[in-house]
């Protein structure tokens, strides 16, 4: 966990990661301390969003995700529920042209069958008129979940087998990869979780088998530019070995 005493000073050299993925998490207890509703909570989470799209591309990130609204979000009350759809709308809608004009290409994840009909079509126009942008990916977990996604994945490769088109000896992990709603992105280098919890909560849970985790106790939309430097300086100290020997292991440490 980021502590107080990390400051922007402390960000390590080397290049940042290619792809961060955050866990926004905390508007309602955020709204909550401020004797606010929920849904005040998650409009200033949505300034947020804006505010941190334009530090990640500032950043050098390639590819920023954001974990919107979980398939487990729909057991909250339909007036929060209504709410963060209504959010959704707005920001397409509001934030659409700037987005493109700073070169950010929109790409939505999840599953879309239960989405309304003007979302959906919103959804589709973001990422036909991003499609040729290149300076940042932007990628929004919107009705998502992870176990979900394997499954639909595990049920595409299922009928593909069936079909003759794919023969099962041959499914590598990069095979699982490619029937994924991330199909044709890396992997997340850092995820970060904010709020102060410590889990992913079904978010990204077969990418992120090598992301570096970082927790921080802000809440979201308390989360600034500053707050994304240190994840990404913690980030920077770190030795990722994907199981092989560091420099400092050549001792014989693992």
């Amino acid at each position: 966990m980021l502590t107080s005493s990390q400051k922007m000073s402390d960000v390590a050299p080397g290049k940042p990661p290619r792809h961060v993925a955050i866990i926004m998490d905390g508007n309602g207890r955020w709204a909550a301390k401020r004797h606010l509703p929920r849904a005040a909570g998650h409009r200033q989470g949505v300034e947020t969003v804006r505010v941190i799209v334009r530090a990640a591309g500032d950043l050098g990130i390639e590819y920023l995700t954001l974990y919107g609204f979980s398939s487990e979000n729909w057991k909250r009350p339909v007036e929060e529920v209504n709410d963060l759809m209504g959010l959704l709308r707005l920001f397409i809608r509001r934030d659409l042209a700037e987005l493109h004009q700073n070169g950010v290409r929109v790409r939505v994840i999840g599953d879309r069958d239960h989405l309304d009909a003007d979302i959906v079509a919103l959804i589709d126009e973001a990422e036909t008129l991003t499609r040729n942008n290149e300076k940042l990916k932007l990628v929004i977990a919107f009705n998502y979940g992870g176990q979900n996604e394997i499954a639909s994945a595990a049920r595409r490769m299922a009928y593909e087998v069936k079909a003759g088109r794919l023969d099962p000896e041959t499914i590598t992990p990069e095979t699982v990869s490619g029937f994924l709603d991330t199909a044709g992105l890396p992997d997340p280098d850092l995820i970060i979780r904010t709020s102060g919890e410590k889990r992913l909560s079904n978010f990204l849970i077969w990418q992120s088998a090598y992301s570096e985790l970082v927790f921080t106790d802000a809440f979201w939309p308390d989360f600034t530019p500053d707050c994304l430097r240190d994840a990404v300086a913690e980030y920077q100290r770190r030795s990722r070995r994907f199981g092989a020997v560091g420099e400092t292991d050549a001792g014989g440490k693992t």
